[in-house]
């Protein structure tokens, strides 16, 4: 079995939260006892969903599935911010938002399908000089985000069960959903922040074929 993933395998893995893309490849490094292993499009720690693993000859195939449309479905919250845009850092503002009606959601949904022109986070592992910005971020330095060029193919969102609001994305590759959200909250004037991600497609491959890392790791260590 070992030898197979060291020629080379395609692995569609469920993301646990709190694990970082490079611990799921760390983990399954050490797992499958092979040399060559990554993964096709990083997820941050508190998404879950799906992750692309590659091992031995198609870690070359990665870049090319990293280039694919992606499907996500979460939750954003309005009314409130955090500097992450997501769950990782604590709240820094909460602003009433019961004055708002369908037709502003609707405008702002409509202003954010398409393609858009989006400033990727600060806590994000884009590197600025050498450095991850978030490791800048997290020391309380400044950090200049360029605005990138990304395409918004659906933005459907359920507002029936506000502050939370419901929604299902598909995108261009380097949409990063958590700007996705503050950007939603900030167009609707009172902020907002990313509650829930979890990543349902890269490409044609879907999150339902995919399989929990725990249960990959025992039905591999029950092959052996």
């Amino acid at each position: 079995m070992e030898n197979s993933y060291e020629e080379g395998r395609l692995l569609l893995i469920n993301k646990p939260v709190d694990w970082t893309s490079f611990d799921v490849v760390k983990k399954l490094r050490y797992v499958l006892k092979v040399k060559k292993i990554g993964h096709a499009g990083t997820l941050d720690p508190l998404a879950t969903g799906l992750l692309i693993i590659g091992t031995g000859k198609f870690t070359k195939k990665l870049n090319e599935l990293q280039g694919l449309d992606k499907g996500y479905e979460g939750i954003i919250e309005i009314g409130k911010t955090t500097p992450s845009y997501d769950l990782e850092t604590e709240f820094d503002s909460e602003t009433e938002w019961s004055h708002l009606n369908e037709e502003d959601f609707k405008r702002v949904n409509n202003f954010l399908t398409g393609p858009i022109q989006q400033i990727p986070p600060a806590h994000s592992a884009i590197k600025i000089g050498g450095e991850r910005a978030y490791k800048k971020a997290r020391k309380n330095k400044e950090v200049k985000m360029e605005p990138r060029s990304v395409i918004i193919h659906k933005f459907d969102i359920d507002t029936s069960k506000l502050p939370d609001i419901k929604f299902s994305v598909s995108c261009s590759k380097g949409t990063y959903i958590r700007s996705l959200a503050h950007d939603f909250g900030k167009e609707l004037g009172v902020g907002g922040y990313l509650k829930k991600l979890v990543r349902t497609s890269v490409g044609d491959y879907q999150l339902s074929d995919a399989v929990d890392l725990d249960e990959f790791i025992r039905q591999h260590n029950e092959g052996n």
